[in-house]
């Protein structure tokens, strides 16, 4: 009997050691300064400001911060605007962390807010994989649908946007 929960302590740990590995690969890249929960500075959200909380200290879930509110792709594939307690509810993160450059000015665009507005009550084929919230963040960004799904991927195309480091920091409440 103990040894199927040995095995699963294994994979956890092998996971979070993945995890870190990957996490120290975005700051040697210079994709990141600052990962969230790092810095304890906190930074006023702009409209068009992207935007995170954490998952189970494994994965971030990502959205766009637009008039004290915020756009994210549900899972269930609806494009939807929520308060920033809601973007919360039901993840175990408790802090919401938006993307800064250098001088922890958050990094936004109008035309990132506006991609972002136009995209509430649809619905999107999602996936976990391949259409989540990271990609749909991506096209905010962009404007163009690419193969950017996990968050690693988002930090180094939000990085060469803005010509600048990533410094995640938790927004005031």
């Amino acid at each position: 009997m103990p040894a199927p929960l040995i095995w699963l302590g294994l994979g956890l740990a092998a996971t979070y050691a993945g995890t870190q590995y990957a996490r120290q690969q975005q700051i040697d890249s210079g994709d990141l300064r600052h990962f969230p929960g790092d810095c304890s500075i906190k930074v006023k959200p702009k409209n068009g400001s992207i935007v995170c909380c954490g998952i189970y200290e494994v994965f971030q879930h990502t959205g766009i911060w637009v008039d004290d509110s915020i756009i994210e792709l549900r899972g269930n594939g609806l494009v939807r605007s929520i308060s920033p307690s809601r973007f919360l509810s039901d993840r175990s993160g408790e802090r919401i962390y938006v993307a800064c450059d250098d001088n922890l000015d958050p990094l936004c665009k109008d035309e990132i807010a506006e991609r972002a507005l136009a995209n509430v009550f649809t619905y999107l084929d999602y996936d976990v994989i391949k259409n989540n919230c990271n990609r749909f963040t991506h096209y905010c960004l962009t404007g163009q649908w690419a193969g950017i799904t996990r968050f690693a991927e988002l930090n180094q195309a939000v990085r060469e946007h803005y010509q600048s480091s990533i410094s995640w920091q938790p927004i005031t409440s």
